[in-house]
């Protein structure tokens, strides 16, 4: 086992996560791999620049992966099959009745060794738009939602404190709740558009295009979309050939403020 995949592993068990028994039993010689673990600090984070000034400290070349709104049967294994291939690990950002929907799917996510974050609920369009008492019900629910279906159990601190707003949808009073909740918020840097119909091999043109002249950035994705599923092997296989360098995100120091009443 290499230096790498020890400090992967020490990482994720550290924050509640489990290193995928694929990664320990093959190597990953000749694939893209994930060149490093990043540790995050949640609380009062802010980052992706098509939402917030700032992103992460990324090196040139360097990409977080990162899925919403799943977890779906179908396509979400489909993603994390690709994915385990390529010894890559991302970051999911699941719905919370998704997630209480489909609880194996969740499971695995953790389980191959991936992050899961928050996305609220319901998902509504938007959650800035809803009376605050509701959108923080919607969000607090989601928190429980997800815990449970991938951990079997929920609690005031959050294993892995990181949300994204749907549709980017925030306020400045959402923003300051999760702020005192310790929960870190990520947009995004770039992106394919996978919400609008296109071929696979149209949405890795794209994808790459925007990935080329930007060099380096959180990109959104979703693990819901079949031309996204369809796509991501052959948009692993073309970051490694145009020398990208996978980074994965966890939480450090996790605390939490517990839920108001």
């Amino acid at each position: 086992m290499s230096p790498l995949y020890r400090c992967a592993a020490a990482l994720l068990l550290a924050c509640g996560l489990s290193a995928s028994p694929a990664f320990a039993a093959a190597s990953c010689e000749g694939r893209l791999g994930t060149s490093r673990v990043m540790e995050v600090q949640a609380a009062g984070l802010q980052v992706g620049t098509k939402h917030f000034p700032q992103t992460l400290d990324l090196a040139e070349g360097e990409v977080v992966l990162t899925f919403d709104d799943g977890p779906h049967p179908g396509t979400t294994n489909m993603v994390l099959a690709a994915l385990s291939r390529e010894c890559v690990r991302a970051t999911f950002f699941l719905v919370g009745r998704a997630a209480a929907a489909h609880p194996d799917l969740a499971r695995r996510i953790v389980a191959e060794g991936h992050t899961v974050g928050h996305h609220s609920q319901t998902h509504p369009m938007t959650l800035a738009d809803m009376p605050f008492e509701k959108a923080v019900a919607d969000i607090e629910k989601g928190f429980s939602s997800v815990e449970k279906a991938a951990y079997g159990s929920a609690a005031p601190q959050l294993r892995v404190p990181f949300f994204r707003f749907p549709g980017f949808g925030s306020s400045p009073q959402l923003l300051d709740y999760l702020a005192k909740r310790g929960v870190g918020v990520f947009g995004a840097d770039l992106w394919a558009g996978d919400w609008n119909p296109m071929t696979p091999d149209e949405q890795l043109r794209l994808v790459m295009e925007r990935l080329d002249h930007q060099k380096r950035g959180i990109i959104l994705f979703h693990d819901t979309r079949a031309q996204t599923a369809k796509m991501i092997p052959a948009f692993l296989v073309a970051l490694r050939e145009h020398g990208y360098h996978v980074v994965h995100i966890v939480p450090a120091g996790v605390v939490t403020a517990a839920a108001p009443h």
